[in-house]
């Protein structure tokens, strides 16, 4: 049987002066001749991605760098349809910090929980100013094994690159986690980098920008797994609805 070409929601507010956001055309052509892994890729503005039925019949939804985006909500609300409606998921950087949020507001029920970066004076701040800013910066990270993190990239330690300056508070870990997050990835110093939820079929988020890796003329293998995962998703798709 022939499957139809996955399509890939590509959430976020498309500029040029984001270079992950310039890298991702030609990482998806990567994909299509290095892989033989052929996407549908629409870009979707956070404005857009909140009303109903905008990620009807998508096969996978990546959530990319761009922080503030144009709308909180969007963007929250991507990440829900995608969590609850089992569409394969990821997260970078800002999409990350996103994920952290609307799992602490609509699993863990903390219904205040806010981005320090656009409400700095609110209290339940889930994401706080880094310690060290991560702007430019170029880091290792280790992998838990058995983890979808480690079958995503095949090893249990990366070198990863970042352009962000905030991140997870800690002092919402124990709670995120005793709600089924799972945090699979860290710095030297302990800090997570690489979030999962282990009983959705691909829902993985990082601090770190996959699409800085290398040249750009290679998906980073969590891209990979996430276009993997979007082609297991649209051949269920169509199996059900054959």
């Amino acid at each position: 049987m022939t499957y139809q070409t996955p399509r890939v929601a590509l959430v976020g507010d498309r500029s040029p002066a984001v270079r992950s956001h310039a890298r991702v055309p030609g990482l998806l052509d990567s994909l299509a001749e290095r892989e033989q892994l052929v996407l549908d890729a629409y870009w979707i503005p956070t404005e857009a991605a909140g009303s109903p039925g905008a990620l009807d019949g998508f096969d996978a939804v990546w959530l990319l760098p761009g922080s503030p985006y144009r709308s909180e909500a969007g963007a929250l609300a991507a990440i829900r349809t995608a969590r609850e409606l089992d569409i394969p998921f990821l997260g970078t950087c800002a999409g990350f910090q996103h994920a952290v949020l609307e799992y602490a507001r609509n699993v863990c029920g903390i219904t205040g929980a806010v981005n320090g970066e656009q409400h700095p004076d609110h209290d339940q701040q889930v994401i706080v100013p880094l310690s060290c800013s991560l702007v430019g910066h170029e880091g290792a990270v280790a992998i838990t094994p058995g983890t979808l993190a480690e079958r995503a990239l095949g090893a249990t330690g990366t070198q990863e690159r970042y352009h962000c300056t905030y991140g997870l508070n800690a002092e919402y870990l124990d709670r995120l986690r005793a709600h089924g997050l799972r945090f699979s990835g860290a710095d030297a110093s302990g800090e997570v980098r690489i979030l999962e939820l282990p009983e959705h079929p691909f829902f993985l988020a990082s601090l770190f920008q996959p699409e800085l890796s290398g040249d750009g003329t290679r998906a980073h293998p969590m891209i990979r797994a996430l276009a993997e995962a979007a082609v297991a998703h649209a051949a269920l798709r169509e199996a059900t609805h054959a």
